[in-house]
């Protein structure tokens, strides 16, 4: 029974099936200032170790479609430029090719980040690295092509961008991910630690850089980079889930247990795969009825987990 739960517990891999098609609409309140409001978001799916799946750019109340999309655990993303909306844990578990409907709803509200320019009634984050008009051009071009998974175009812009304007620490980062998603992990590192010299503080570049590390199994390297971006941003999520998973994977299980729940405590729907991670480290010790707690709280989340059976066979025989 426990080597069952156990593995229901870690990161669902990838299992048969697949040719499914996930869509839905990106909804935005459309109140406020129009001159503050973003014209474009990117809505990103990612594996759970970081890589992109795939990539569209939406206008507000647009609809997003990725086709083939194989059975496994994802996370559904809206960014705008180097600023992480909202990411939605999704479970593809289908026996046949189904398609699959996730609206993404986001409500407009003024945000002290935002910061006014005299000579601009535009209002662009601070996360905005600032481009002339050909770089911008370059860099839309670039997640265009990241879009359709076109990784050797995406590269060629953003080469192009870090080529005109070599602090462009942005365009590093997302050079980064682009060498990340087509496997190069070589060329990725390059990117990442040259925006990280350009801005040691870059919280997307540490995260991102963390991920790599992470999908290379160079978890003590990935403590380091993630614990430094949770530090940076401590509201980022993503950040303390996947700093807890480094940190049980170096099986200093004592060390996870803070930033696994605090990743619960900023995203509680999100980031519900914190439960299981929690409950496979209680499961290993001992503690059981910890364990059983821990399941317990996240099937009240994801009702439709397709393991869900066994965690209640596990509840049954180990609630207090």
């Amino acid at each position: 029974m426990a080597t069952a739960i156990l593995l229901a517990a870690l990161p669902a891999q990838a299992q048969e099936g697949g040719g499914h098609t996930l869509f839905g609409d990106l909804k935005v309140d459309q109140r406020g200032d129009a001159a503050l409001r973003p014209a474009t978001f990117q809505v990103v799916l990612y594996t759970f170790a970081g890589m992109v799946v795939a990539r569209q750019t939406l206008a507000p109340n647009g609809r997003y479609r990725f086709m083939n999309i194989k059975n496994g655990d994802y996370q559904l993303v809206v960014e705008l430029e180097d600023l992480e909306v909202v990411r939605m844990p999704l479970n593809v578990f289908m026996l046949k090719q189904t398609e699959i409907r996730r609206d993404i709803e986001l409500e407009w509200k003024e945000d002290p980040r935002y910061r006014k320019k005299p000579e601009s009634p535009t209002v662009p984050l601070q996360e905005y690295y600032k481009r002339g008009p050909e770089n911008a051009d370059r860099w839309e071009k670039a997640l265009k092509a990241s879009e359709r998974q076109e990784h050797a175009e995406a590269i060629g812009h953003l080469n192009r961008i870090v080529a005109s304007d070599p602090e462009d620490y942005s365009a590093w980062t997302e050079l980064g991910s682009v060498h990340h998603n087509r496997g190069d992990f070589a060329e990725a590192e390059k990117a990442y630690e040259r925006a990280l010299k350009l801005s040691p503080s870059f919280a997307r570049a540490l995260l991102n850089y963390g991920k790599l590390r992470m999908a290379e199994r160079r978890y003590d390297q990935a403590v380091d980079l993630l614990a430094r971006s949770a530090e940076l941003k401590p509201d980022v999520a993503e950040a303390h889930l996947l700093l807890g998973e480094a940190y049980l994977q170096l099986k200093k299980g004592s060390r996870a247990v803070a930033p696994l729940n605090e990743a619960i405590r900023l995203d509680p729907a999100g980031m519900a795969e914190a439960h299981l991670r929690l409950a496979a480290l209680y499961n290993a010790a001992g503690l059981k009825d910890k364990a059983a707690e821990e399941y317990e709280k996240f099937l009240a989340k994801q009702p439709d987990f397709p393991d869900r059976e066994k965690l209640l066979q596990y509840i049954r025989e180990n609630k207090p």
